[in-house]
């Protein structure tokens, strides 16, 4: 394969990798848009609903160490397919879920699951193994934006199906849009067993079984601060994602606005993860990513700060949104970039997979919670007041890691 050649695979397989990400990523991220509607159609309670969403972020994050081991034998394609199918069928449900048990299962169980399986894990893990180690972190910058954009397309579309037709008919739609990374997945088969060069295909030469791996990074101090910050993350994401166009309705603001805040965290996700993909590989990793990571989460703290000081006009929360998109998902290319620095790409799905449950044990928190101190204050305050303590403690957490690259034993095929 000449270079121009290569090149346009790797381009394809990145722009599959990115719309996969956009799709499911963007139905899954709208999906709190729905919540007070949800609840005027059931009555049962925010509290309740926020359940539903909390076990969505849970089961994301436990579902994708899974798909990550899965795709690391078998390849990407047929994951993606199922998790794809999945979120399609999960969210179409929701709208005839009446219970709490019901709406943990199609939000919680099918929709989450099924995002999980189409997740960062499986495309990271894909596109980390095809791109060299150079180019890796403007790569997993490119994926990351994808959700992003998702997320940027999907708010506003959802708003508007939703002030036109209602919010079950809104939700089905979405379900028919995220079938379209069907063929993107078809793109994407196989891709995470194919080595990028010859060095990466000595990475996956048989030495080293996915339990052995596991152990390892397991029992690696950097890797427990890695998913300790990565912890933080998620509670972050998840509170904001499920809760601000609740806190845009406390403020007594126009529902669009909580559509438009959403969409603009999206908007600013995709500079924030191209400007990080972009530091990452600026001559030759110049900045540590660890230090990145600090930065990003310290970036937080400030913000909610301000914003829990400014007057909540729609202006300012259009400001908030903007500034906290811009560090929303950009802590994922740093993170990503370390697993594979450590560990090799060998077992990048399943390692990297660890660190998405860290994630979302962090996103179950981050979701549930915030319904509980609404219900419990009627207001979200003491959430924000979590988020800047969690956040100082993760810019903190992550200047310990040593950044410098691990002996790297390859892999062992199952058997």
């Amino acid at each position: 394969m000449n270079d121009k050649t290569a090149q346009r695979s790797v381009g394809l397989v990145l722009l599959a990798a990115a719309g996969t990400f956009a799709l499911t990523m963007g139905a899954r991220q709208s999906m709190g848009l729905f919540l007070s509607s949800i609840n005027s159609s059931t009555g049962l309670g925010l509290a309740s609903i926020s359940l539903a969403f909390a076990f969505g972020q849970l089961w994301w994050g436990l579902t994708q160490p899974f798909a990550g081991m899965v795709a690391d034998r078998v390849g990407a394609g047929r994951v993606l397919v199922t998790g794809v199918v999945l979120v399609a069928i999960g969210t179409a449900l929701v709208p005839f879920m009446t219970t709490t048990a019901g709406l943990i299962f199609a939000i919680g169980v099918l929709a989450a699951g099924g995002a999980g399986m189409a997740g960062p894990s499986v495309l990271m893990a894909a596109t980390t193994r095809l791109v060299p180690a150079e180019k890796r972190g403007m790569a997993t910058g490119i994926v990351n934006s994808g959700g992003s954009f998702g997320q940027f397309l999907f708010a506003p579309i959802a708003q508007g199906i939703t002030a036109v037709a209602g919010w079950a008919v809104a939700l089905q739609s979405l379900a028919l849009l995220t079938l379209l990374a069907l063929p993107l997945a078809w793109v994407l088969r196989g891709n995470s067993k194919r080595p990028a060069n010859a060095a990466g295909a000595a990475a996956l030469a048989p030495s080293e079984t996915t339990r052995a791996a596991v152990r390892r990074a397991l029992n690696d101090r950097s890797f427990q601060l890695l998913s300790l910050g990565f912890f933080v993350c998620g509670f972050h994401v998840a509170f904001i994602a499920t809760h601000l166009p609740g806190v845009v309705a406390s403020c007594q603001l126009p529902p669009a606005v909580g559509a438009w805040a959403l969409a603009m965290i999206g908007l600013f996700n995709i500079i924030g993860s191209f400007s990080m993909g972009w530091a990452i590989s600026f001559q030759g990793g110049r900045w540590r990513m660890k230090s990145l990571l600090s930065l990003v989460y310290a970036a937080r703290a400030v913000a909610v700060l301000v914003f829990l000081l400014a007057p909540k006009t729609q202006t300012n929360v259009l400001i908030f949104a903007a500034v906290i998109g811009f560090t929303y998902l950009s802590t994922v290319p740093p993170t990503a970039g370390l697993v594979a620095k450590f560990f090799g790409p060998a077992h990048m799905g399943t390692l990297f997979g660890l660190v998405m449950l860290a994630h979302q044990v962090g996103g179950f928190l981050g979701a549930y919670l915030g319904g509980k101190a609404f219900q419990w204050n009627g207001n979200y305050d003491w959430m924000w007041y979590a988020d800047i303590v969690l956040a100082v403690g993760a810019a903190l957490i992550n200047l310990p890691i040593r950044e410098a690259a691990k002996p790297h034993i390859a892999a062992v095929p199952a058997t």
